[in-house]
Parts: structure tokens; sequence; C-alpha cells
């Protein structure tokens, strides 16, 4: 014993650096045996699902998940393989696993897509993006817009997460809570922003548009990796010497609120006998109703010039609200007389929060709008965190228009807050 107290006296460097590695490693075999503990839990939990009983003529439920291994800088394949993987496969879902190769593929896959009862998105803000977008492209989209939609995080950018999920820290537990959620079949229903071009085929977002300056210095925050925590603060510092002040001027035309019908349930009707059927058909051959031309009232459009460091419309998907009596999107103009500290400490709460409305801002409710560009504006737009080029464009919101799995504790929130 002694000549051990005198070895680590002696190097007591080498003992120190010794130390902190076994302290080290064995936090990380700690925090490894934990991430199985989770999965073990999740995947019992899954097996009573797959163990209940059903009818032999019923079908297995199908669930088509589109994967992007891509995403979370390529490690988003094996995060699904060893976390929601298991719990889908024992549930008893006949589960389909479709790979992304490339950027896009997800919008053309929908447009060939089967029938399904289940849709789940495995990946980031920009997969769920790709898989609205062809999903609303279709030519039958009033059906398929109604098949229920699961969402797993695994990309680096996950906002919508935060409106479905509670808050946490431990990715494992993150990813087996959200893909236990689609099991247990609670579901919220979600607004999305057409967006659409003079040319261009619509693009679908469930979380908005950006385009100013904090959003294109956040996108090149990515270059400064070598200043570790400090890269945001720098991305829009180095932003500052090449162009200040940086203003971006539009036109915008926009549509107010508009109030939102009561949400029926639907019933299935039992089909009439046969001499019913026979008799309406008659009727409406012999007495057609007569046309009746039906005035409908102008819409309300107001126009504005703007001129603003940058302009963002995001959808209220972040503030759900089950109980609200009209449907809008939040139209966010901010002040172009902004301070260099003030843009580069701004611009660091964005990367947080990137549809934070500053104080001093405009805001405008508005369930339509149309933005006109200067000709020769460069630059792009954020939609969904995916990058598209700036052009005129005209926004529409459609209220409501699919429905995304989400935690029961989330739903039940809602639902209290409307009975309050």
């Amino acid at each position: 014993m002694a000549k051990v107290l005198a070895a680590l006296r002696n190097h007591w460097k080498k003992s120190t650096f010794g130390a902190c590695l076994l302290g080290w490693g064995g936090h990380w075999l700690y925090g490894k045996h934990c991430d199985n503990l989770l999965r073990r839990a999740a995947c019992q939990e899954a097996q009573a699902f797959g163990n209940q009983l059903m009818p032999a003529t019923m079908p297995l439920k199908k669930a088509t998940v589109f994967l992007n291994p891509a995403a979370c800088k390529g490690k988003a394949g094996n995060l699904f393989e060893k976390n929601a993987a298991p719990i889908l496969h024992l549930s008893g879902l006949d589960v389909t696993v479709v790979k992304t190769d490339y950027e896009g593929q997800a919008k053309h896959l929908l447009e060939l897509m089967e029938n399904t009862d289940l849709i789940i998105v495995a990946g980031g803000d920009g997969t769920v993006q790709e898989v609205i977008t062809g999903l609303l492209r279709r030519a039958d989209e009033a059906a398929f817009s109604k098949i229920p939609i699961g969402f797993i995080p695994l990309g680096k950018t996950c906002t919508l997460s935060h409106t479905l999920y509670p808050e946490c820290t431990n990715q494992v537990q993150h990813i087996t809570n959200a893909t236990l959620a689609i099991l247990k079949g609670e579901t919220v229903p979600l607004d999305v922003l057409q967006i659409k071009g003079e040319k261009e085929q619509p693009v679908f977002a469930v979380s908005g548009l950006r385009w100013g300056s904090y959003r294109d210095a956040g996108v090149k925050a990515s270059k400064y990796w070598y200043l570790g925590p400090l890269k945001t603060k720098a991305a829009h510092l180095f932003s500052i010497f090449k162009e200040w002040p940086q203003k971006h001027q539009a036109a915008l035309k926009y549509v107010g609120p508009t109030e939102r019908p009561p949400e029926e349930p639907e019933e299935k009707s039992s089909r009439p006998p046969l001499y019913v059927r026979l008799y309406r058909r008659l009727r409406s051959y012999w007495f057609s109703p007569k046309e009746f031309s039906q005035e409908v009232a102008p819409e309300d459009w107001e126009e504005l010039k703007l001129s603003t460091i940058e302009l963002s419309i995001a959808t209220r998907n972040r503030q759900l609200d089950l109980a609200r009596t009209k449907d809008f999107m939040d139209i966010c103009i901010e002040a172009e007389s902004v301070g260099k500290g003030e843009f580069v400490h701004r611009g660091s709460q964005k990367m947080r929060d990137p549809h934070m409305c500053p104080e001093g801002s405009q805001c405008i409710q508005a369930s339509r709008c149309i933005l006109k560009l200067p000709e020769g504006t460069e630059g792009s737009f954020g939609i969904d965190n995916e990058e598209y080029e700036a052009m005129p464009v005209e926004v529409k919101l459609l209220p409501r228009k699919l429905r995304f799995f989400c935690d029961p504790k989330i739903r039940e929130q809602l639902l209290q807050a409307v009975l309050q």
C-alpha cells in the first residue's frame, strides 16, 4: 500500500490523468446502461400493443416510414435502427421503411405511394417539409391528407418536436417517447402554409417562412465550426462587416383572419335501401335545382410597403389553441433600425427560436398574403429551415390541414385549456 501511494505521489500527473479518464469512462458506460434500460422499457410497452387480440379478418395496419439517413450528420439511420425500429416492429404494425438517397426524393416517392394507414417521418425539419409537400401535391390529396402522420425527431433541427412532445434532454428517451406516441394514437390538427411562386409548384410548410439578415447569417454559422460555441456570434459579426445597414424591401398585400368553422365529427351513415336511392335519382333528374347566382363578397386586401431587417411568416403551431375562433398566420416585420451589438445578440436568440418577434416589430395576423420583391432581389428564403430562392410568392393558410400524432399529455393539456 505504501508503494502504491508513493508511486501516485511521484507520478501525480499521470495519476490525475488516469483518474479523470477512469471517471469519464465510468460515466460513459453508466449512460449507455441507462439508455439500454430506456430502450428495454419502451420495447416492453410496445409489445403490449402487439399482443392485443384482433379479429382474424381484420388486416394489419400499414405504416410507411420515410427515413432520411443523412439527417443528424449521417447518424439518423443508426438512431432509427437502435431506438425506433424495434418499437415499431414489436407493435404489430406492418412496417415498410423507405430510405431517401438524395434531397427532394421524398416528394417524388409520395406521388407513387399506395394506400397506407400511417405515415411516419423519421428525420428533421427538411424531411417533414418534403413529405408534406409531396403529400399535398397529389391529385387525391383530399383523401391522403386525412392519413395521420407521425414524427420521429432524428434531425439536427426538429422544430415540430417542441409542439408534439414534452421537452427532454436525453436523445434516446426523446426518440422512444415519440415512437410510442404514434402507437398510442392521440393526434392534434396542425396548420399548413401553402407557398406558391409565379411559375413553380407550391411548397408546403408547418413552421413558416423567413427572409432576412438573421436567417442569412445563421446559415453561415457552420462555416465557423472551429470557434465552438462562438460560431453563431462570429457569423453575425462578420456579416456586419460585409454590409451595413442591412435592409430588405418589398411590398406586402394581405387578408385578415378568417372565422373558424365548428369541427363536425365524421359520421358514417348506413347505405339507404334500393328504392330510396332510385327515388332520389329520379327526383334529381326530373326536378333539377335551379342555379342561383351567389354573390361572393370581395376580399378585403390591405397593402403596405416594407423595409425591414427580417420578415417572417409563421403558423400558430408553436402555440396550439384548440379553442381558437379565428384562423390566421403571424407576419412579423422587424424594424430596420437595429444596432450592431443588438444584431449580434438577437441573432443568437433567433438560432434558438427562429420565429421570435422582438419588441418594436410590426405584427400582422393574416389568412393569406402576397409578397412582391423588387426586380433583381437576391438572397434566399428559409422555408422550414430549408433554403429556396427568393422570389415573389403567395402564402395561403390551410387551417387544421394535417393531423400529427402527439404525446397524450400534450393533448390532455390542450383539452384542459379548452375547458377552462
